[in-house]
């Protein structure tokens, strides 16, 4: 590959880091990890870039890599964990006392019961703004299953977090006390 190409390449993948390590991070739960498997996805794109044809989504090639590299550990370890459940790690751990690490581990433990296909399709989308079309063309599938897959997704998430209106999205009733409190 020529220098123009190389410098070309190297600011394309480079781009897209922030996204794959959000999206990794999303899937695995895991900085550590999640930073692994975005090192091992440009490890990768880096060593077969003469695959990738320029003029075509950098992003979704970059994704389908590391999507690839997350499923193919994750059926590889799977059988390595010993606390199935959870229990031993949950007594481990020590509760959050802030109100928004508490509803994001509760958005996470939501996001955990959506199956692997709607929770990853949701991630894309939504998380890693990536488009309904580049979302179909990481996951190979139709647009339209990505639409489908993202609308049961939301309204799965609405249920399990006992979310009834937009207005439950705002902050909890205390910090909506002080803000009404500072207003007046």
């Amino acid at each position: 590959m020529n220098t123009a190409n190389t410098a070309w390449a190297h600011e394309a993948i480079l781009a897209e880091v922030p996204k794959l390590r959000a999206f990794a991070i999303s899937l695995c739960g895991n900085l550590d990890q999640a930073d692994d498997f975005v090192q091992e996805t440009l490890l990768r794109a880096w060593t077969h870039i003469d695959q990738f044809q320029r003029g075509t989504n950098m992003a979704a090639w970059l994704f389908t890599i590391l999507r690839n590299s997350l499923r193919s550990n994750y059926r590889k370890y799977r059988r390595e964990i010993e606390d199935a459940d959870g229990s031993y790690a949950e007594r481990m751990i020590t509760h959050p006392e802030q109100n928004g690490r508490l509803e994001f581990e509760e958005l996470r433990g939501a996001l955990a019961k959506l199956p692997s296909d709607q929770r990853e399709t949701l991630i894309l989308v939504v998380a890693s703004g990536a488009s309904y079309e580049e979302a179909a063309e990481i996951c190979g599938c139709r647009v339209g299953t990505i639409k489908s897959r993202v609308h049961r997704a939301r309204a799965r998430l609405a249920q399990i977090l006992a979310i009834d209106s937009v207005d439950d999205f705002a902050p909890d009733r205390t910090t909506q006390a002080v803000l009404r409190g500072a207003a007046g």
